[in-house]
């Protein structure tokens, strides 16, 4: 099954989060006939532990003006993709992400409990793609590919509580910029083993600023596995790499945004039939490091569905 999907992916200070698993079926399987496709993925993030640098601290352990408590993310990702043979291909997708916030803010030195709630659509995707012929010994071929297309500023930037405070920009469903996404993709079918493997590359930088903030670049790095189990089963496994650079401008955190992370995310796929499957995904990080103090996530989780159309 050539299912294609194209992540949304963001870390920042309140820990605003999409999961870095890659479902992007173009890297992990061929592109060869035309057609559509669909992928709708439910994500889990609830971040509850500090971190400062590699180290985890507690609440109040340093003098700021706001103590970040907790933020869960709920995100519904939906994608439509089509490929249009020859290799070329273009993938469509839309968050929505149920977001809830909360920290203490001290006014006067007293500690002030503040929260946000909301569910909005977030920043959509349009990616084009090139998928080359595939290559090398028929038994094991292997498939390569670029990526290139915008991150669109469709989602809310100001976003408020009930008492009328403005969530931060880093918290915010979407941020307002235009950004580049470019990528590179490399697939091999290991058919005496049934199993495969494949690498994705992607890189994000937004081209402008919005309201005095400018998302930091990022770069996605995903090395995974499948091993096939009968006709149905495929046992998944992931390493995920991301790397963002600090947010900028008058509304961003320069001091605390910015990571590093690398994930571990095995997973498992089952064919319910020869046009739709079914997917989860459990993500742990092996490493993090976070610029300042960052709010971040132990686990996370990922199910979904996809299909041909």
């Amino acid at each position: 099954m050539a299912i294609t999907f194209v992540p949304s992916l963001a870390y920042a200070s309140c820990s605003s989060a999409f999961c870095t698993v890659n479902t992007n079926w173009s890297a992990q399987s061929a592109l060869v006939e035309a057609g559509s496709s669909f992928d709708l993925r439910y994500e889990y993030i609830d971040q509850t532990q500090l971190f400062s640098g590699t180290d985890k601290i507690a609440a109040g352990q340093f003098a700021r003006p706001d103590d970040e408590i907790s933020t869960a993310n709920r995100n519904l990702v939906a994608t439509y993709s089509r490929n249009f043979g020859n290799g070329w291909g273009l993938t469509l997708s839309a968050p929505v992400t149920q977001r809830d916030h909360v920290h203490l803010h001290k006014r006067d030195g007293e500690p002030e409990r503040e929260e946000w709630k909301f569910t909005k659509l977030g920043d959509m995707r349009a990616v084009g793609r090139y998928q080359f012929a595939a290559v090398g010994d028929p038994l094991n071929p292997s498939t390569s590919g670029v990526t290139l297309g915008l991150k669109l500023p469709t989602g809310h930037t100001s976003v408020s509580n009930a008492n009328g405070d403005v969530a931060e920009r880093s918290l915010q469903p979407g941020t307002g910029t235009t950004d580049l996404i470019a990528g590179y993709f490399y697939h091999q079918k290991l058919s005496a083993s049934n199993a495969s493997w494949f690498g994705q590359a992607q890189f994000q930088h937004a081209l402008n600023s919005h309201s005095g903030f400018k998302p930091g670049a990022q770069l996605n790095m995903d090395v995974g596995y499948r091993r096939g189990v009968g006709d149905r089963l495929g046992l998944l496994m992931q390493l995920n790499l991301v790397h963002k650079r600090a947010d900028r401008g008058s509304e961003a955190e320069p001091l605390d945004s910015g990571s590093r992370f690398v994930f571990a995310s095995p997973g498992l796929s089952y064919a319910v039939s020869d046009n739709l499957q079914v997917y989860g995904f459990f993500q742990f990080p092996l490493y993090r490091r976070v610029t300042g103090v960052q709010l971040s996530a132990d686990r996370a989780f990922v199910v979904g569905l996809s299909g041909l159309l």
